[in-house]
């Protein structure tokens, strides 16, 4: 359970990042295997997984 939570907030704040930037992140796939093209924001990915981990929706 904790796994899949885990899964499901990685790859929603890599397709928001991708939405919200599109010339620089493409993110293709689902929660088994992504596709991931660009740049990445660790501290905004950082505080989704620990939310994720704490409980936090």
């Amino acid at each position: 359970m904790l796994e899949e939570k885990l899964k499901e907030a990685i790859v929603g704040e890599l397709k928001r990042q991708a939405a919200n930037r599109p010339q620089s992140l493409k993110v293709e796939g689902s929660c088994e295997e992504l596709v991931v093209n660009g740049k990445i924001d660790l501290a905004e990915l950082a505080m989704v997984i620990a939310g994720s981990v704490a409980g936090e929706p």
